[in-house]
């Protein structure tokens, strides 16, 4: 699995961020210790089997940084890579060995977590980076899924955004087709893609909920706060014993691009290319 995302930010600015324990304890997890090239750890309950660290350097330079995590039994290893792209922004690629897209869906393994355990972490990264409010973090330890949020924008504009099936797909970054009303189909894929959840609630300019069927609903409510949108944004109706914590971070994730998408007026994804072996084919497209 792979991730390339642009930051607006110098090369030694992301190394640091990436190797700094004040830093990683900001974008990354709840706790952090870095001693290299002796020691790189991270764990908390923000952090997939985060009760302990089971990290362990294997490589550092300017460019690079890669070290072995220690996930349901088996040693997996993670790389970052950073290339200078001039006028104070790099491309941070990450790659992660033992992902398998099957234990998204199967459950089977808490390594089905990682892709989008990462592109969270990534958005967050992007946006410590630039001086920007940080996106909700996933805690592992709880089955409560909820996050909210401030978006500089009115409700209107951002619940456009929600229930627009091209908007959607922007900011989302990759295709999602959307009938916006009650009994409608939420698409991930768009909407020839085959199966869809259904849309259970929506009223216009405030609040729209989704039937994922064993996944549960997810539920977007907005209100006015002091000229920006206030967004509640929760996951419910799953089986609390298994929670479905890889949906929830790439919500996350998207919701960071969400607000990107409606503050920053020169907006781009930050996503340059995704790589992700055994994936839906919408899944691995670029935004």
């Amino acid at each position: 699995m792979k991730l390339h995302a642009r930051v607006a930010a110098p090369l030694k600015e992301v190394h640091q961020a990436l190797t700094d324990p004040e830093a990683l304890r900001t974008w990354l997890a709840e706790h952090a210790e870095v001693d290299l090239p002796h020691r790189y750890e991270f764990w908390g309950r923000h952090t997939p089997e985060g009760e302990a660290p089971h990290q362990r350097p294997l490589h550092v330079d300017e460019h690079t940084l890669r070290f072995s995590w220690l996930l349901d039994g088996e040693e997996t290893t993670v790389e970052f890579h950073l290339e200078e792209e001039g006028d104070g922004s790099t491309v941070v690629s990450l790659s992660q060995s033992h992902f398998d897209f099957q234990d998204v869906i199967s459950g089977a393994s808490v390594r089905g977590v990682l892709q989008t355990f990462w592109a969270l972490s990534i958005a967050n990264l992007v946006d410590y980076l630039e001086g920007r409010e940080l996106t909700s973090k996933c805690d592992f330890t709880s089955p409560e899924l909820r996050g909210q949020f401030l978006i500089d924008a009115s409700p209107e504009a951002v619940y456009d955004s929600l229930v627009d099936s091209e908007k959607a797909s922007r900011w989302f970054g990759y295709p999602i087709g959307i009938e916006p009303h009650v009994g409608g189909r939420f698409a991930m894929g768009g909407l020839d893609a085959g199966p869809a959840a259904k849309i259970i609630d929506l009223e216009p300019g405030r609040t729209m909920s989704v039937d994922w069927d064993t996944v549960g609903v997810t539920t977007w409510e907005l209100e006015e706060s002091d000229g920006r949108t206030r967004l509640t944004f929760m996951q419910s109706g799953f089986d609390t014993r298994r929670p479905p914590y890889p949906a929830w971070n790439g919500w996350l994730s998207g919701m960071a691009e969400l607000r990107r998408f409606h503050e920053l007026a020169d907006w781009r994804p930050i996503w340059i290319a995704t790589d992700t072996a055994g994936a839906p084919e919408e899944v691995t497209a670029t935004g």
